[in-house]
């Protein structure tokens, strides 16, 4: 018995025993694996990761994960991205380069320019979130809650997937949604409370 089995996909970058710890929480059966195999067999997954977008986009590509989270995502099931885990969705990043992702969505991963408005980059620490109504994995969290940013690039989605928004220098995506596939720029692992609701959120939905 227990809950439904989660598996966080290892590709290399990090993050991965915060992310398991804080599933395990809310009451997830954790499986850490970078096995191709494991991903069409799992109920629910999440792809976290903290660094750069080459180096995960090619660390999915070196462990075949590529075309199997491709399949998991296209079948529509359960989904949630964290990070690096939401950029990879797009397009393309022009993180040093440019750089293709998974396009699952259309859109591409930009860098916050500083500028005349006076912003430190990267984005460290708590900021607030604008959430759409709605969404699943907000279920619970209140307006203008806050949570843990750690980046220096952010999604700009051409489609109507954008589920929270987050003001620095100006309104960018916080995170996004579509159907079964939940996405977040911050790291609800590192989110206390309120990232512990998404979690659950997304565990028990």
């Amino acid at each position: 018995m227990g809950g439904p089995r989660v598996l966080v996909v290892d590709y290399g970058m990090g993050n991965l025993r915060s992310v398991a710890k804080a599933l395990e929480r809310v009451g997830a059966r954790v499986l850490v694996s970078g096995r191709p195999e494991d991903v069409p067999v799992t109920e629910k997954l999440v792809l976290p990761g903290v660094g750069a977008f080459a180096a995960a986009a090619a660390g999915l590509r070196q462990r075949g994960l590529r075309e199997p989270l491709r399949r998991y995502l296209e079948e529509g099931r359960p989904f949630l991205g964290i990070c690096l885990g939401l950029q990879l969705l797009f397009e393309k990043s022009y993180e040093e380069g440019e750089h293709e992702g998974l396009g699952l969505l259309r859109g591409d991963v930009v860098r916050f320019l500083p500028g005349d408005r006076g912003l430190k980059v990267p984005h460290i620490g708590w900021n607030q979130l604008r959430l759409h109504p709605g969404v699943p994995l907000f279920a619970g969290v209140a307006q203008e809650a806050y949570v843990y940013f750690v980046h220096s690039y952010y999604v700009r989605p051409q489609d109507d997937v954008v589920a929270a928004q987050t003001d620095y220098g100006g309104p960018f995506c916080s995170a996004v949604w579509r159907g079964h596939l939940s996405a977040t720029q911050f790291h609800p692992e590192k989110s206390q409370k309120v990232g512990l609701q998404m979690l659950a959120n997304f565990v028990s939905s």
